[in-house]
């Protein structure tokens, strides 16, 4: 495994790793202010730095920016996906999403995933290995400085990249921590929301956290032949217990839950499924989020069309769920998970 990067290390880490190399504590202070809330690129940015302890820091212990290696931007510039080199050489993928009130960065926790789900191009290739927190936590701030540029603040992380977030959950949840951090990026924990889909021991332990962070459960079916048809994890998981750990998610937060619902058409998009769905979520303190279905290469499947859309959103409705269907992003250029990063290795192959 690779040595650390600066982003890999929480602020009492790099203090005890400057205290060895004989540097004072407060440098801690000074380099965690302009990575985090600076957003400096490299050392040779931050001038607080004696110019020879800035090069003795980028050979012993490199930030660990990934470098930007293609971009897509859509026509009306409200989605940009950035395909990020890693010191491997592995590549991920990172979405940012302008809306009229907010800046949103979508970040992966994995090269690659193992759930196999039929609705995204990530599993085609299946995992290669976890992320660190500091690379995770690097899609964000790279994000952030393009923002910076342009004038504009980031204001909410969602995990909903390439890989499933529960199965690195101590990146994942290691990543959180360091961009709530008040003394450097700051974000506030109700900015962050993880997507599962739906690894019921991640749940429950992310349950037992108490954070204020946002929970959202992929679920795309209200039956568990249709859902292990689409999200071949619900045979580990099924509906049964999955239903039970977001409950129990909601009695013990005290918070709602959102569930996901991309909506293939001649699949899942009926208003019987719309019914069933009613019928399982009921009495429970949660959202459905419905979503176009973004195509994926090597299936023949089709996003659902709106007046399905519509149809399925109003029977909800009817039967008392809260719904709202998510704003169609990045079609353009493929930003559904896995796309560029599936497309830039078939161009390589």
């Amino acid at each position: 495994m690779a040595e650390p990067t600066l982003l890999d290390l929480p602020f009492d880490a790099l203090r005890d790793r400057l205290i060895e190399l004989g540097q004072p504590a407060y440098r801690a202070e000074q380099i965690w202010r302009a990575v985090y809330r600076d957003l400096a690129a490299s050392y040779g940015e931050i001038t607080t730095l004696p110019s020879r302890l800035r090069d003795e820091l980028e050979e012993r212990l490199p930030i660990g920016h990934p470098a930007a290696e293609a971009e897509r931007e859509s026509p009306d510039r409200g989605t940009r996906k950035t395909l990020l080199r890693l010191s491997d050489g592995e590549a991920i993928e990172t979405v940012a999403m302008r809306y009229d009130d907010r800046r949103t960065v979508c970040v992966s926790t994995q090269v690659g995933c193992a759930m196999g789900c039929r609705i995204c191009a990530t599993g085609r290739g299946g995992l290669t290995r976890d992320l660190t927190t500091g690379e995770i936590v690097g899609q964000v701030l790279h994000v952030a400085r393009d923002l910076r540029r342009a004038g504009e603040r980031l204001t909410n992380v969602v995990y909903m990249g390439m890989g499933e977030p529960f199965a690195n959950y101590d990146a994942t949840l290691g990543s959180i921590r360091r961009l709530n951090d008040p003394r450097g990026f700051g974000l506030g924990a109700r900015s962050f929301t993880v997507s599962t889909v739906g690894v019921v021991p991640g749940i429950e332990r992310f349950t037992d956290e108490r954070l204020q962070v946002n929970l959202a459960v992929s679920l795309h079916a209200a039956n568990d032949e249709l859902r292990t048809r689409l999200l071949p994890i619900n045979r580990t998981y099924p509906l049964g217990p999955l239903l039970r750990a977001c409950r129990r998610y909601v009695e013990r937060t005290n918070r709602r839950i959102t569930f996901e619902v991309a909506l293939i058409d001649g699949i899942n998009d009926a208003p019987s499924h719309a019914r069933e769905l009613a019928d399982l979520l009921r009495g429970l303190l949660c959202h459905v989020n419905l979503i176009p279905f973004n195509p994926v290469p090597g299936t023949d499947w089709k996003r659902s069309p709106n007046a399905r859309v519509d149809r399925f959103s109003r029977v909800l409705a009817e039967r008392g769920v809260p719904v709202t269907v998510r704003v169609r992003r990045g079609v353009e250029i493929q930003a559904g998970c896995g796309q560029l990063r599936a497309r830039r290795s078939d161009d390589n192959g």
